[in-house]
């Protein structure tokens, strides 16, 4: 039985720092465990957005004037934040997205253009998001190439062995996820990255998972592409970020053609921009990557060390709590997971279990969570899943229990 809390976090005084935490939901006090969809945000990310708009608001790199000239200053110094967050060797690897969607298919499209023939062969997961599939299966189609899938083994871990074998001198890109955001699975990027590079494949890293829970280091995991949303690690909705090698951004065409990305234009030809700009067409989510910027710092402020060991402490006590309840399935038990517990209840469909959780102030996540094939692998309708970060408590996860004894009685 796991005893008393071991980590010293005032967890009470970061959940003040929230203020939606404070808020009743079907007259009970809301308890939020629907983090890997989107966390919620700190008063100090609000105040950076409140105060952007009040104070700040102005288009960015085109204007002379006072206004112009500050909003482009906080932007670019938000990038070299970004860029020193997850330890990128130059500013101009860092491209601002509208999330990790956008990202993955700017390279899909871009690194595909360039990269992908007929034939060629690119390499992803059996637990991967839709967003690391689709784009691939669009380009695939449009380039000629062959969609690969390695399996994946009952626990929720990459069947590496296998992996290995598919991995040969076709494979121009690996694509997956660095943390499953159904299994919580911690994937063993580096020792990837590793094996691809050495087949001669490039690879990109789907971080939207990852991010929030652990450190990461660009250049340590010598990944060809990164990408992130910024509103699932405590940021605002609609701004992403898509880190790549400079060398190979140089090599790719842009994505989108308009203003900013731009050297010169004339009707007969137009020449495009250095990066990032080169990628970065239109106007900038400007306040998006301000309150970003906000996000990941207030992560440093809170220290990210003890945060994590938080996190895992809270994962082994809702894993031993949901365990004694009858009935309970889990889909996921790598040895190396984040916070993210996935389950069902026998007899129970997910869907009526997330409607009678409701009912008590609890926000979790039911149905095929963006894994459409995983469902198929493991044979269910859906799943349930808890995701929890630095604001939630043993209390919270007790009432989730409570709740879920509850709801399997009444519709078992």
């Amino acid at each position: 039985m796991i005893g008393k809390p071991t980590v010293k976090f005032d967890v009470e005084r970061i959940r003040q720092d929230f203020p939606i935490l404070g808020r009743e939901v079907n007259k009970r006090p809301l308890v939020y465990f629907d983090n890997a969809a989107t966390t919620q945000k700190p008063t100090a990310v609000i105040n950076k957005i409140k105060g952007y708009y009040e104070f700040e608001n102005c288009n960015i790199h085109r204007g002379v004037h006072f206004l112009s000239q500050q909003a482009t200053e906080a932007y670019e110094a938000s990038r070299e934040y970004v860029r020193y967050f997850i330890n990128a060797g130059s500013s101009s690897e860092i491209i601002f997205t509208r999330g990790t969607t956008e990202s993955i298919n700017l390279v899909a499209s871009s690194f595909g253009r360039n990269f992908i023939s007929h034939g060629d062969e690119v390499l992803i997961t059996y637990m991967e998001h839709h967003s690391n599939i689709v784009p691939w299966q669009i380009m695939c189609e449009t380039q000629g190439a062959v969609l690969k899938v390695a399996p994946i083994l009952e626990n929720g871990e990459i069947d590496i062995e296998a992996f290995g074998k598919l991995l040969n001198e076709k494979t121009r890109l690996v694509a997956l996820t660095h943390v499953s955001n159904v299994l919580g699975t911690i994937n063993p990027v580096k020792e990837i990255i590793d094996k691809a590079h050495e087949a001669g494949a490039y690879v990109l890293i789907d971080g939207a998972q990852a991010i929030a829970h652990l450190d990461v280091d660009v250049r340590q995991l010598d990944c060809d592409f990164y990408c992130f949303s910024g509103h699932k690690v405590y940021g605002p909705m609609g701004i992403g970020v898509l880190y790549g090698k400079e060398g190979l951004l140089e090599k790719l065409p842009p994505y989108q053609g308009g203003g900013e990305m731009i050297a010169q234009v004339s009707f007969e030809k137009t020449t495009y921009n250095e990066l990032p700009f080169k990628f970065e067409a239109g106007t900038p989510n400007v306040v998006g990557v301000l309150g970003l910027r906000r996000a990941l710092e207030y992560l440093r402020e809170v220290g990210t060390h003890q945060l994590f060991l938080y996190e895992d402490e809270l994962l082994g006590y809702a894993t031993e709590k949901l365990s004694s309840i009858d009935g309970v399935r889990f889909f996921g038990g790598a040895k190396h997971k984040t916070a993210v517990i996935s389950f069902i209840l026998d007899g129970v469909h997910p869907f009526d279990m997330g409607v009678i959780i409701d009912k008590y102030g609890i926000a979790i996540r039911t149905g095929h969570l963006c894994t459409q094939p995983l469902t198929k692998f493991y044979d269910v309708p859906g799943f349930i899943r808890m995701s929890l970060v630095m604001y939630n408590t043993r209390e919270e996860i007790d009432r989730l229990a409570d709740a879920v004894v509850s709801a399997r009685d009444m519709l078992a």
